[in-house]
């Protein structure tokens, strides 16, 4: 039994179980502690991974090398890619997984990975010395020791759950609290606020009459979350199901809105607005007489069903008369009703860029703990965590993620720079650069990034170096091959589009909204010659080259905006003014300045409260 290790990761959530196996992975000896090793990347509110914005964040943590997109893959039972009728920036995977399967895959690559050892218990206190953390105490009286330790804490630290006007401890459902560790840290000078959430019913399925219900089956093609090419979906494909709420079930949900604390301000807590509870829809939304809801099942054979779009936190008895004037729930039988909880989070304002805190050198925070909400944003904290505190125990230079890399970078500069005023959530439009972001690229954007740092191995590198290959060579194909209107004009009258009037490149062709290479390949047998010669991967090469073809104008465009911006990320400001010494800075500006002690220019441009006219003084005093 080793007491003494690199790297010490409390909670075995998705921030955690990405940050353990990063960790190790990167050769630090790592420890991960939780309180039920039966309950690793337990999925807490519904069984589904990815999304809009969130998909783009799981194709980033596997072209980094992690493990969420293997395991959603993996543990798929429905996979959909959502936004397919925008544009490619807008395109979001997202799958539903087997809650129970997912939790299995998780910990068996846990106890697979060398340098990497599980505790089960409950972390009471960190061990702290001038100024620096150097280990943890656990409820069982066990002291760890480690040069970094990382907190990925979720919704356990200080948790609280209501059921209409019932309350108990709890970090999840019938899973207890954690406490100490906020009393601490605030002792040691950070700050400390609350937030709140909720979670829908759970519904047995064999009570529902699916005959009343919108089917919703996922789609059957080659598009998954790895870029690992032998990662394949392994269990039975199941639909989720639409139905609706009307004004009858509202009427059901007004009668139990005094005992909602959700609603009636019994929770004082910050929560979200993009995910309110129902009662809080009918409320806020009260010239709507329906509410989207969306059955989605909890696993491949599970009658158990989640219910999407119905999150509460009214009495039992309310739940149930509002879900039984749906028709297809009129006999409907519930495994558990919905529920609220707060939790106490810091202000992620406290971390540098590699989630360090400022106030404790070696402390590391990732996940919720940081004001966030969701698997996926908690995941990709976790490995950017990881790989930090490795770099800091081990030598080198900090790994940090520009916002036009990725969206694990939009989401980390957000944190430290704005802080929360609520559960942030990413969306597509927090990301300015979100031509640059696809979900598409996310391995060319980061896997060679990966692999210098030794997380992605060199299958990654390979595969990555022969899409990239098979992708300019039918790119150079089409910027040299010709066609004539006689060949061609009458395959293109068919398809409704404008035929040529004298001769042009085939690039040309397939910059049309109504071609792309699969379709032009019936009728330029040289084209069928080129994809043909593809070896592997042959739908995601031709969709890889058919958006660089037609969205090249508007890639190139943002690239340059990107670099413009870029420079400012080069110069260094960190600890090299005094802010409150400076007349000319605008009162707001020396206070936000000095808070958050910003690293770069670009970062204090966008600090809110921090002024142009700011900017441009802080230029002029380092000689731009």
């Amino acid at each position: 039994m080793k007491f003494n290790y690199d790297i010490l990761v409390v909670g075995a959530g998705h921030a955690g179980c990405e940050a353990a196996v990063t960790a190790a992975t990167l050769g630090s000896e790592t420890l991960l502690i939780t309180m039920d090793m039966g309950k690793i990347a337990q999925m807490s509110c519904n069984p589904a991974v990815g999304g809009i914005a969130k998909g783009q964040i799981v194709r980033e943590i596997d072209a980094l090398g992690g493990q969420m997109g293997v395991v959603s893959d993996k543990t798929a039972i429905q996979f959909r890619m959502l936004n397919r009728s925008k544009g490619p920036a807008m395109w979001s995977p997202r799958v539903q997984s087997d809650r129970e399967k997912y939790i299995q895959t998780w910990r068996t690559i846990i106890e697979n990975t060398p340098n990497l050892y599980l505790w089960q218990d409950k972390v009471t206190q960190l061990i702290l010395k001038d100024g620096e953390v150097r280990g943890v105490k656990t409820q069982m009286g066990v002291e760890f020791h480690a040069k970094s330790v990382i907190l990925t804490n979720g919704t356990f630290l200080n948790g609280l759950i209501h059921v209409g006007d019932v309350q108990f401890g709890g970090g999840r459902m019938a899973e207890p609290s954690s406490f100490g560790i906020t009393e601490q840290m605030m002792d040691a000078g950070f700050k400390t606020d609350r937030m709140k959430t909720g979670t829908p019913v759970r519904i047995d399925g064999r009570s529902v009459d699916f005959s009343l219900m919108q089917e919703q089956p996922g789609d059957d093609d080659f598009h998954k979350f790895s870029y690992l090419d032998n990662i394949r979906r392994e269990l039975k494909q199941r639909s989720c199901w639409i139905t609706f709420t009307d004004e009858y079930v509202h009427e059901a949900l007004k009668k139990g809105l005094e005992l909602s604390p959700l609603y009636n301000g019994q929770i004082k807590s910050i929560g979200p607005r993009y995910c309110p509870s129902i009662e809080t829809k009918i409320v806020t939304f009260a010239e709507k007489t329906s509410h989207q809801l969306f059955l989605e099942p909890e696993g491949e054979t599970t009658h158990e069903y989640y219910l999407n779009g119905f999150s509460s936190s009214l009495p039992l008895n309310n739940q149930l008369e509002a879900l039984q004037r749906v028709p297809a729930f009129r006999n409907v039988h519930i495994f558990r009703p919905g529920y609220a909880i707060e939790y106490d989070f810091f202000d992620p304002t406290q971390l540098e860029a590699t989630l360090e805190t400022k106030l404790v050198k070696n402390l590391y925070f990732a996940g919720q703990i940081n004001g966030t909400t969701g698997y996926e944003e908690a995941a990709g904290q976790g490995l950017m965590a990881a790989i930090n505190a490795h770099i800091k125990c081990h030598g080198g230079e900090p790994f940090v993620l520009h916002r036009d890399e990725a969206y694990i970078g939009v989401l980390i500069d957000d944190l430290i720079t704005k802080g929360v005023d609520e559960p942030y959530r990413m969306f597509t439009s927090r990301a300015e650069y979100r031509i640059l972001l696809r979900q598409d690229n996310a391995d060319e954007r980061l896997t060679q990034k990966a692999a210098d740092i030794g997380l992605a191995k060199e299958n990654r590198v390979k595969l990555l170096n022969q899409k990239t290959e098979e992708v300019n060579r039918i790119i150079d194909f089409s910027k040299n091959y010709s066609l004539k209107p006689e060949r061609i004009n009458s395959f293109l009258e068919k398809l409704g589009t404008s035929p040529l009037r004298q001769g042009v490149k085939l690039i040309d062709l397939l910059s049309r909204p109504q071609i792309d290479i699969e379709i032009l390949q019936e009728a330029v047998p040289a084209l069928k010659e080129q994809i043909d010669k593809i070896p592997n991967r042959k739908e995601e090469i031709i969709e890889s080259a058919n958006i660089k073809i037609k969205y090249e104008g508007y890639i190139k465009r943002e690239r340059i905006i990107a670099d413009k911006i870029t420079r400012l990320e080069d110069i260094t400001i960190k600890d090299k003014f005094n802010y409150n010494g400076i007349q000319s800075l605008s009162t707001e500006a020396r206070e936000k300045l000095t808070s958050i002690n910003p690293q770069t220019i670009a970062q204090a441009s966008r600090i809110p409260g921090v002024s142009p006219n700011d900017v441009s003084v802080l230029l002029v005093l380092m000689g731009r």
